[in-house]
């Protein structure tokens, strides 16, 4: 009984091991030009700085505070 519960943790800890070796080496995509949520230009040293960011800093932070306060349940 002991070795299919060692099985079972061996298998899940590879299973977590392998997932979060995906999300550390996932691709940066490139920086959008324009705010996916006001279509106003983002700034280059944003896009610069920030590899991959789609909205303006506006738009980011409110974006941050609405997931933060609402979350879905």
């Amino acid at each position: 009984m002991f070795d299919v519960i060692d099985r079972a943790c061996q298998h899940a800890e590879e299973v977590l091991e392998h997932r979060i070796a995906e999300h550390v080496n996932r691709p940066v995509s490139i920086s959008a030009f324009e705010c996916e949520d006001c279509g106003e230009a983002i700034p280059e040293i944003r896009r610069v700085q920030i590899l991959g960011c789609s909205r303006c800093v506006d738009c980011q932070t409110n974006f941050e505070l609405i997931k933060k306060h609402y979350r879905s349940v």
